[in-house]
């Protein structure tokens, strides 16, 4: 029983490009949380601002937005392979500068917002990428969602050891250590891109001007009910709910009068639950309606933050990060598997782009509002406000899936 539950939830390894990528993305992937953990407690350290978390936040999330449709066109129409080669180089070229200006002492918030909105620039050509890459590297499609759900929960993994690792770090070595291991990292990342093999890239027989690629993907999404329905989720996800995350550090200092390491402990937590959720979704039986998975994760997310606003005694709190980690990442890996499965072959990087416009548009302005909401009121009662929005925000969801949602797809 035992060796049936192994092969079912890590069955995506017996493909070996997908397991290069995930030993690669292992450990690069606590490489940025180091340096997300890192530039987080710097910016609240010199500015003691909520609202400059989410301005830093912004900083680097909104280039993304801007240039995230056109990432999706490059990705459609060149080699994914190649992007990623080029992308992960010049996100380890941010890092090495990030972590030689902080050692040097030649560093300053706007110094250090410029180099987060560089690197959300080179995110908008990799994420529209990376993801669909992942569909190329699984032989088997029906493991798609077990795919997506281990990389969910090797990236929840590195959520919760490397905050608390970075707390350890910025105590004692402070944030050029940190950033220093984020660069090191990609070397990982790069070499297992290295080692994959894959058939020769075939380019589009016909390629058209940039926008008329963007209509084509935009008509493909009100035709496809299914993908816009879980994307316009995700939206409101990005917006109101998911930048709970910029008032961890406030939570941190203020409410339970910690330091680096008690910010760095609370993350940690968060991720231990977001890796349990991750191996919940690659548990699942294949041919499950995930909408339902969907919705159920979006409560459990909404339920831990009421639980978190109001709970002060530090080891309690902990419990219900661990409920807030569990809902957190899911609705995210769950909803790019039904787009992912959902979309044609050939729309797919369009359609990834649109994800990360939705993402990465919102969840920027999301931080924005937050912070802002924050500094007015209190970080207890904006996140308290927070898990109220996501109870709202699945039961409008739970009513519009309860719809009849016609399956059929345009051509192209």
């Amino acid at each position: 029983m035992q060796a049936a539950t192994k092969t079912s939830t890590f069955r995506a390894f017996h493909n070996r490009n997908y397991s290069l990528f995930f030993c690669g993305q292992s450990i690069s992937q606590i490489g940025t949380w180091m340096q997300r953990t890192a530039v987080a407690w710097v910016i609240y350290s010199l500015t003691h601002s909520a609202f400059m978390l989410g301005v830093a936040f912004f900083a680097q999330q909104f280039p993304s937005f801007l240039l995230s449709l056109y990432g999706g066109i490059i990705s459609d129409r060149y080699s994914r392979y190649k992007i990623l080669m080029v992308t992960q180089s010049a996100s380890m070229i941010q890092a090495i500068l990030l972590a030689l200006l902080v050692l040097t002492n030649h560093y300053s918030v706007l110094v250090i917002m410029v180099l987060s909105a560089i690197l959300g620039i080179i995110n908008a050509f990799d994420v529209p990428a990376r993801q669909p890459m992942v569909h190329d590297m699984v032989n088997d499609k029906e493991d798609l969602a077990n795919a997506l759900a281990l990389n969910s929960a090797m990236v929840n993994i590195a959520r919760m050891v490397a905050p608390a690792l970075s707390g350890l770090v910025l105590q004692r070595w402070g944030a050029g250590v940190c950033f220093s291991f984020n660069a090191l990292s990609f070397v990982a990342v790069i070499t297992s891109l290295l080692l994959m093999k894959f058939p020769a890239f075939k380019p589009p027989a016909v390629k058209k001007n940039a926008i008329t690629d963007l209509k084509e993907g935009f008509t493909y999404l009100q035709h496809t009910p299914i993908i816009s329905t879980v994307m316009l989720l995700l939206v409101c996800l990005s917006l109101f709910v998911l930048p709970y995350d910029t008032l961890i550090p406030v939570f941190a200092k203020v409410v339970f009068s910690g330091n680096a390491a008690t910010f760095g402990y609370i993350s940690s937590f968060i991720g231990a639950g977001a890796i349990l959720g991750s191996l919940f979704v690659a548990s699942l039986k294949k041919g499950i309606d995930l909408k339902n998975i969907l919705l159920l994760a979006v409560i459990i997310l909404g339920v831990g933050l009421l639980l978190f606003s109001r709970i002060a005694n530090f080891p309690i709190a902990m419990v219900c990060a661990v409920i807030m980690g569990f809902g957190s990442l899911m609705p995210m890996t769950i909803g790019i598997t039904i787009i992912q499965v959902e979309s044609a072959p050939n729309m797919r990087g369009r359609v990834m782009s649109y994800v990360a416009l939705a993402y990465f548009g919102m969840l920027p302005l999301g931080s924005l509002l937050i912070g802002a909401v924050s500094q007015r009121t209190s970080a207890p009662t904006t996140m308290l406000c927070q898990g109220v929005m996501a109870v709202i925000i699945t039961a409008i969801f739970w009513r519009l899936f309860k719809k009849k949602i016609n399956p059929a797809k345009p051509e192209y």
